[in-house]
């Protein structure tokens, strides 16, 4: 079958294999026929080597299918012909992280998905990002990385909800809790930067500012819930205009950069939250003195795959979907066979506004 490849970190390019496979079904696995994939940031970082994953392995952590095989201990509600959603971070549902309502930090299944060699190229192992490989025709993960979805649900606004939009989302509603009528910044409006845009407006936030130095990214804001829009530098003076000076209540924080973390902490309110989002490097830091923390009494979050449960938040996200709460069809701007995956890739580097689904 056909596969986008990465060898090495730094690899600019996918290698586009015609000769992968995968390994057996096993008891408690499903086989998934991908039929489309989102193209997010973070498969941008698992190339340069900013996110660790084993390799070679075939890129790609978003999307969605049918199921083809179910292995004989699979729950029945998992039956061949069934829609579902890849889940990367599949909750076990019995470790503490789980039982104590985190299922987005389980590791019971992610740990070992991802050092498993889930493909083949003749007779060479190969990996899954984040152990799925999206950008494959077909994937075998246990089943708990499968979650059912309605037959109508589309497959492309299925894809984006596998992550993008789920982590974007959930670090609203979740994380941060967000109150209605509160004011809101988001910094970077990529896929993830979009979602939380949203996620402020189905909170009830009266404030939506969006920050980005993309002037093309700024202009699409308005149709996913942003009342105001800005690039970096003018940060501060829309701050002072809209907050009094005093700053918002929650900033979210969509790059995954020191210095971008930095920017939010100063536009965030005494008291407020610093929501950080984004996927950074190992070697990228940030320092805060002392004395601001104890004074400014700001509370600093990390948003993991949302903070939520995606066993139950995906059925939101579809919910809120359908109600017309959420603007899905207008993140996906652009659909691509994979053979044009590195097509794709450009445009995201280059900080195009825009989303890209592959078609498999």
């Amino acid at each position: 079958m056909r596969a986008a490849m990465v060898r090495k970190a730094g690899q600019e390019r996918t290698e586009i294999r015609g000769d992968v496979g995968t390994r057996p079904v096993g008891p408690s696995d499903v086989r998934i026929q991908i039929k489309a994939a989102g193209v997010c940031h973070s498969d941008l970082s698992a190339m340069a080597g900013i996110l660790p994953n084993k390799k070679p392995f075939v890129l790609g952590h978003e999307g969605a299918g049918v199921l083809a095989e179910v292995g004989a201990d699979v729950p029945d509600r998992l039956r061949v012909g069934g829609r579902v959603i890849v889940c990367w971070v599949p909750p076990c549902g019995i470790c503490p992280a789980c039982l104590a309502g985190e299922a987005n930090l389980c590791a019971e299944l992610f740990v070992p998905t991802a050092l498993t060699a889930n493909f083949t190229i003749g007779d060479e192992s190969a990996y899954g990002m984040c152990g799925t490989g999206t950008f494959a025709e077909e994937l075998v993960v246990p089943w708990q990385c499968a979650v059912p979805i309605p037959d109508d649900v589309p497959f492309d606004i299925a894809a984006l909800i596998g992550c993008g939009v789920t982590t974007g989302v959930g670090a609203v509603l979740n994380t941060a809790r967000v109150v209605p009528g509160s004011s809101v910044a988001v910094i970077g409006c990529g896929g993830v930067g979009i979602a939380a845009i949203q996620g402020a407006r189905v909170a009830g936030a009266a404030e939506i500012v969006a920050i980005d130095p993309s002037e093309e990214k700024r202009a699409s804001v308005e149709r996913f819930g942003a009342t105001h829009a800005t690039d970096p530098e003018g940060a501060a003076e829309i701050t002072a205009r809209l907050t009094d000076g005093r700053g918002f209540d929650y900033v979210f924080e969509c790059v995954g950069r020191g210095e971008t973390v930095r920017q939010a902490y100063k536009l965030t309110r005494r008291g407020g939250a610093v929501v950080v989002v984004g996927a950074g490097n190992r070697s990228d830091t940030v320092s805060f003195s002392m004395a601001e923390l104890f004074l400014d009494n700001k509370r600093i979050l990390t948003s993991f795959y949302g903070g939520g449960d995606p066993r139950t938040d995906f059925a939101r996200l579809i919910r809120l979907w359908r109600a017309g709460r959420l603007d899905l069809e207008g993140m996906v701007t652009a659909r691509l066979p994979i053979e044009r995956v590195d097509e794709a890739l450009d445009l995201m580097r280059a900080g195009a506004a825009i989303r890209t689904v592959l078609e498999i």
